[in-house]
């Protein structure tokens, strides 16, 4: 039996594990959280001093949803078991609830509230139809423009989309600087910043674009939920069952232990070097083959001069680890019931590039009332997007101490839900609330200063270059994590259980293994749009740029349509 030692337990080393022992390997996981599994996409237990003999609070690091035109996670998920509160078995993928609206609110201005799915009822056309009709502030131009530039990517070919929008920011290809406030806070940084937590003006074009046309994608299939989360804490619902059923299958999972070395000997790697917190020993995880699963900052500090010197590729690793931003979770447990919307929330002009959910909504079976002294009927998680730009206290989230980050933050998104005399939520900061544990107060040097300890890579302009496939050129070295070369391409749990399949598949395909490979998927292009796809390929072949392309057959049709005008 072969043996895998992996490097992080989060989603890329847990979902790695699930591939190797259910393929009868023997595998070592070495993750430095000395008590939670899942790396960031983990939820917390919080406790308050005012309650010593309650259970603990759910807190999240950032809450989790679940697009529709994720495959690699929801494959996963539909594999770990899962015993409801009845007593029967299902799969933890039947965990995740749709969503149905987002809002997109506004400081001082009137919220939009869509539908995020096909429409499915009435009352969902009826929705759509206000939410088209509503007054955004944009001009027809920035309308007109928009839905060229998104038609572009649509009909553009994916050769295209590397060699070229791979090059450009998300901020250039719209041409922010043209246009208004508004259309830079609804188009161009409402996707950044908001959902994957990146500059706009620093962004590619081909991950924020693919990305975005895949949310657009499912939101016209009948057939897809476009947004789902979990009816529990992320914990509840999904990494304690999977951990308990990785160790049940044999996997030894090792809390408190940090990677300090990799060493090497013939052109392989002959062990890792571990620092056990817990018994505050050193020891050398020896395996056949080992998987460094670790985020890109943690990575690049194992990358030594030998290790580069047997696969010079690795030095992407180390250039890209600068490349991180900070996106991390704040919770607020209210004793008033605030839905905001069933579904997310997105601050699209917020200082702070906030987006909420009201969790308890989704969680049907969470009991709230036996925590405390049983008041809280919401819980309302916030995510920070923007730790660099000042807030209406003239501070950045980094500068602030975290009592100064939870008003700030109550007071960006009261400005945005409290308009009009709509009094969405209470304008009291409530007193019970939390700052992610990863955010650090760094304090008795100068001022109030913030330390994030585990940020979130981002997908900087011209990185893919950087950015190193699963297997390296070291025979029984993988690496497995959002950085590593994907179809999803983007830092998510997506990226990282991909990234995860592929190193399993880069060891088997090592050993000559006769196992079944790990099923991997591209991003869904619709059909419909193939022969535009095709037309630019030939385009693009020839050295030509992009150029709008109407067919023969769609020509008739807009004949015909024009006259019945």
């Amino acid at each position: 039996m072969k043996k895998v030692i992996i490097i992080g337990g989060g989603v890329a080393g847990m979902s790695a594990a699930h591939e190797l022992i259910e393929r009868g390997f023997s595998v070592e996981v070495y993750e430095k959280h000395k008590k939670y599994v899942g790396g960031k996409a983990r939820s917390v237990d919080v406790n308050f001093d005012q309650f010593p003999q309650s259970p603990p609070f759910p807190g999240e690091h950032g809450f989790r949803f679940f697009p529709g035109f994720y495959k690699h996670v929801i494959d996963t998920m539909s594999r770990i078991p899962f015993r409801r509160k009845d007593g029967s078995m299902g799969k933890v993928v039947d965990n995740l609830v749709p969503t149905h609206r987002m809002r997109m609110a506004q400081e001082g201005k009137k919220s939009i509230i869509n539908i995020v799915s096909f429409p499915r009822s009435l009352d969902d056309l009826k929705t759509l139809i206000n939410a088209m009709h509503s007054d955004t502030g944009l001009t027809g131009e920035e309308k007109h423009f928009f839905a060229e530039k998104v038609w572009q990517l649509m009909s553009s070919c994916m050769d295209r989309r590397s060699a070229e929008y791979e090059k450009i920011s998300w901020w250039d290809y719209l041409e922010a600087d043209r246009f208004s406030d508004t259309y830079r806070s609804l188009f161009v940084q409402g996707l950044t910043r908001t959902l994957v937590a990146a500059n706009a003006k620093k962004a590619s074009t081909k991950t924020g674009g693919d990305i975005f046309l895949q949310l657009i994608f499912n939101m016209t299939n009948p057939e897809i939920e476009t947004d789902r989360v979990l009816n529990a804490p992320t914990n509840d619902a999904w990494l304690n069952p999977w951990i308990e059923y990785l160790t049940q299958k044999g996997v030894v999972y090792h809390h408190n232990c940090e990677a300090l070395q990799l060493d090497s000997k013939d052109g392989n790697i002959s062990g890792v070097q571990i620092r056990d917190h817990d018994k505050g020993e050193s020891l050398v995880a020896k395996g056949d083959y080992y998987i460094l699963a670790t985020p890109v900052e943690r990575a690049a500090t194992l990358i030594s001069e030998e290790i580069k010197q047997l696969d010079p590729n690795l030095q992407g690793v180390i250039d890209l680890s600068p490349s991180v931003a900070w996106m991390n979770g704040a919770q607020y447990y209210l004793t008033e019931k605030a839905n905001i919307v069933d579904g997310h929330c997105i601050y699209s002009d917020s200082k702070w590039a906030l987006t909420s959910i009201s969790q308890l909504q989704f969680w049907q079976d969470y009991d709230i009332s036996r925590l405390g002294d049983g008041s809280i009927h919401s819980v309302l998680s916030v995510d920070i997007s923007d730790w660099d730009t000042p807030g209406h206290n003239g501070k950045p989230a980094k500068d602030c101490s975290h009592v100064e980050i939870k008003d700030e933050i109550w007071t960006q998104i009261s400005k945005s839900l409290n308009v009009n005399g709509e009094h969405v939520i209470p304008d009291k900061v409530p007193e019970l609330w939390y700052i992610d544990g990863d955010i650090k107060e760094l304090k008795n040097q100068g001022p109030t200063r913030e330390e994030n300890e585990e940020p979130l890579l981002v997908n900087t302009v011209d990185s893919w270059k950087l950015r190193p496939d699963a297997a390296t050129r070291i025979p029984n070295f993988f690496l497995a994590s959002d950085y590593v070369r994907t179809y999803t391409d983007l830092a998510t749990m997506e990226g990282a259980n991909e990234a995860a399949r592929r190193a399993v598949n880069g060891i088997l395909d090592h050993m000559s293994s006769g196992s079944e490979r790990c099923a991997i998927w591209n991003l869904h292009e619709p059909n419909v749009l193939r022969p535009f796809r095709d037309h630019d390929q030939k385009r693009f072949d020839e050295g030509l740029p992009y150029q709008v392309w109407i067919p023969w057959w769609l020509r008739i049709i807009q004949f015909i349509r024009g006259l019945f005008k």
